[in-house]
């Protein structure tokens, strides 16, 4: 059974639970989402149903794109992904999945592209404490020592230490979802979600909760 879907996230709101706290929530964009591909394992070894998401112009679509969406009769989406089932799904090439798939759902898994932040220094990419600021010093926000001058005699590897932050993959577990609107597709999970306004987001049911 397909528990997965792709959306866009919108932004942040506040809304009250059943138990009647006002909570901070994102709102995700869920669908609707086409069918483009059913995967099993007599044809391809696993079981998986892929989705398409997000209006894309046909010009801007290659031919072996183009040809996924032609099989499944439907126009060029911008994203596909792939969602593992347990069993075959009842589904085929075409098909529209919408948000109804997480009704009743308590919590799930949400996946992202964090936002880019560039090159930053260690203070801000790992927390790292800051140096003295007063008689002379030369370190207040520089990464100190990152070794010995005996042994090992070098910087080892994986050392934190200043360089690209952000813009990759990040998967939060067990997040609450709070609520889901059927008529607009739309599914309110509690707190933050990475990636920015607008970013592709994986959303599909918790481990935890089968």
């Amino acid at each position: 059974m397909l528990t997965g879907l792709l959306g866009k996230k919108l932004g942040m709101t506040q809304r009250f639970t059943d138990d009647g706290r006002l909570v901070g929530v994102t709102v995700v964009q869920l669908g609707p989402c086409v069918v483009t591909q059913v995967k099993t394992t007599k044809s391809d070894g696993y079981n998986a149903v892929q989705l398409g998401f997000g209006d894309m112009k046909p010009k801007n679509a290659t031919k072996p794109y183009a040809g996924i969406f032609k099989k499944a009769n439907a126009k060029p989406l911008r994203w596909v992904r792939e969602f593992r089932l347990d069993g075959e799904a009842a589904l085929k090439p075409g098909d529209v999945v919408k948000v109804e798939v997480l009704k009743g759902v308590k919590k799930v898994d949400i996946t992202s592209t964090s936002k880019g932040k560039g090159f930053q220094g260690v203070v801000k990419r790992y927390h790292k404490s800051r140096g003295p600021e007063s008689h002379g010093s030369m370190n207040v926000r520089q990464t100190g020592s990152r070794s010995s001058s005996a042994m090992p005699n070098r910087v080892r590897p994986g050392t934190r230490s200043h360089g690209h932050m952000g813009d990759v993959r990040v998967t939060v577990k067990d997040v609450p979802l709070i609520g889901i609107d059927e008529n607009r597709n739309l599914a309110y999970v509690n707190g933050s979600v990475p990636g920015a306004v607008g970013a592709l987001v994986m959303i599909q049911k918790s481990n935890s909760t089968k």
